[in-house]
């Protein structure tokens, strides 16, 4: 087995007051999406929300299935997917060490469960803009990279995720400004959705957003000289 790295739960970049201590903390295996910033919105939204006892929730993308564990340690019946194997061994290793139960898949997106419904869906989808057309099939680069306008996972969330909600479901969505957050909300609504931005924070540029800096400004995403995305968490329900 790949040796696991230690937690992580520290290198979260969380906004202020975003209820931080009850992040639970995770390991990850080597080429596992480490929980980011984005991740830390999330969370923060997720915490926010009121859901009974039993709830059914499912984590799509969901890397170390840190989102998932913290589902489900509030008490939802906490389904998880992700298309890489490593990232499902590695949410099975957090929910153990958590002592919390996750049903996980490996799948394309909503594939596993496509006949089912939950109360809450959250996703944090791989969204930055690149020069590939295409999706990775392997690597690290699945874990973020989807087009060349970051929508190539966005524009299937909003157009197959909504059918997996119950009546009075909530779907939480994070992603960068860059990939167009306007498009996402109008795709959500023309699912049948109310959808809306939810929260958002500004973030300095990582490595990989920062090495494409140029590459932004030339295909018109950005200002030149821009050097922080907007991430927003997006919330849309039936009710």
């Amino acid at each position: 087995m790949t040796q696991v790295t230690p937690p992580v739960g520290e290198d979260f970049a969380a906004p202020p007051g975003d209820g931080r201590a009850d992040v639970p903390r995770v390991y990850r295996l080597p080429g596992v999406y480490a929980p980011q910033g984005d991740t830390a919105l999330l969370l923060a939204n997720l915490a926010r929300e009121e859901f009974r006892h039993g709830a059914r929730s499912l984590d799509l993308c969901t890397g170390t299935g840190v989102v998932a564990v913290a589902s489900a340690l509030r008490g939802t019946r906490a389904t998880a997917v992700d298309i890489s194997r490593a990232a499902v061994t590695t949410a099975r290793l957090n929910a153990l060490r958590h002592r919390c139960r996750v049903r996980l898949f490996r799948g394309d997106l909503e594939a596993p469960v496509a006949h089912e419904r939950f109360d809450l869906i959250t996703v944090n989808p791989p969204y930055v803009p690149c020069e590939d057309p295409a999706l990775p099939a392997r690597g690290p680069r699945r874990a973020w990279d989807a087009g060349t306008d970051g929508r190539l996972l966005l524009d299937r969330v909003c157009a197959r995720v909504p059918r997996l909600l119950t009546s009075a479901g909530t779907l939480l969505v994070v992603q960068s400004s860059l990939s167009g957050v306007t498009a996402t909300l109008d795709g959500l609504r023309r699912a049948g959705l109310r959808a809306r931005v939810a929260d958002r924070r500004v973030q300095p540029y990582g490595p990989v957003m920062a090495s494409r800096e140029e590459w932004f400004a030339a295909r018109g995403l950005v200002p030149p000289g821009t050097r922080a995305e907007d991430l927003v968490v997006i919330r849309a329900s039936r009710a």
